[in-house]
């Protein structure tokens, strides 16, 4: 049920990405942030009423730190994304998500099997695969070197703490229990909206939510609340290093749905790393 959760949780991040980053590209990414961050937490609060728990002091701490790092996640990824600088940011960023807390599971004494072990290994070169973009042919214009270098190290930069702002977000939903119910997510999910409203005034960088076309990412808070969500419930029934990683599977939605969808190719270094993922699955659901 843990792999089954995992996976539903990568699909719905993989929705709610595509979302926010297609929208990032129109306005703010950092309005868009707030507002499906918004989302997220009314769509959560509601569904925490019907759900039973006893959460603590300590799981409403670890909900900060996860809302917190969720809105730094957030916000550099779709400034990454907004930039048109997703070959760097969306494979640096789900490396970052599943290593985090893979790291952190083992710290807290997780040890699963070899063959789930070799899913892991398998699964992270094909997140990092499946997440590329193609480079552009030959001939194509792309600006004056240090402009293309200056735009994949800040690239490079925004990934690095995306991937660190998802990763944490797992590690510390993963030590909320069972027990606690819904609220401690609803309120993580209510501590990221501060979060990236803060680091945006810091960037000076615009977060109010102006124009009609903002507002299109209402539809991405189910979507983050139900990944968010799958997720929990995997950790809690399963490792949270399985949890993690699995979870970190969504570039694979985007690209498939793109191609389903949309009718974009898929590459062929997409496709090896479509073909890692799934075999990564198989190990770590056999394990």
């Amino acid at each position: 049920m843990a792999v089954v959760l995992a996976l539903c949780s990568a699909f719905a991040y993989g929705l709610s990405d595509f979302v926010g980053g297609f929208l990032s590209r129109r306005t703010s990414a950092w309005s868009v942030a707030v507002v499906a961050q918004m989302s997220a937490s009314t769509c959560t609060a509601l569904i925490a009423v019907f759900v039973d728990g006893s959460p603590t002091g300590r799981d409403f701490a670890w909900a900060a730190l996860a809302g917190i790092a969720s809105g730094m996640g957030a916000g550099f990824l779709y400034r990454g994304f907004a930039a048109g600088r997703m070959s760097v940011v969306a494979p640096v960023s789900a490396v970052g998500a599943a290593l985090v807390p893979v790291l952190a599971g083992n710290l807290g004494g997780e040890r699963p099997s070899g063959i789930v072990w070799l899913g892991i290994v398998v699964a992270l070169p094909g997140i990092w695969l499946v997440s590329r973009t193609p480079d552009p042919p030959a001939g194509t214009p792309r600006g004056p070197e240090s402009v293309v270098r200056a735009s994949t190290a800040e690239g490079l930069v925004d990934g690095i703490l995306a991937g660190l702002g998802f990763g944490i977000l797992f590690a510390a939903l993963g030590q909320v229990p069972a027990e606690a119910g819904l609220w401690p997510l609803a309120a993580a999910q209510a501590m990221s909206i501060p979060a990236v409203i803060v680091l945006a005034t810091g960037l000076r960088a615009a977060w109010v939510p102006r124009g009609p076309v903002v507002w299109w990412a209402l539809l991405a808070g189910p979507l983050g609340a139900t990944a968010t969500g799958a997720f929990l419930l995997a950790s809690q029934s399963g490792f949270l290093t399985v949890a993690g990683v699995l979870a970190s599977l969504y570039p694979a939605t985007t690209v498939l749905l793109a191609a389903l969808v949309l009718h974009e190719k898929i590459h062929r270094a997409q496709g090896v790393g479509l073909g890692l993922c799934a075999l990564a699955i198989v190990l770590v659901a056999g394990g």
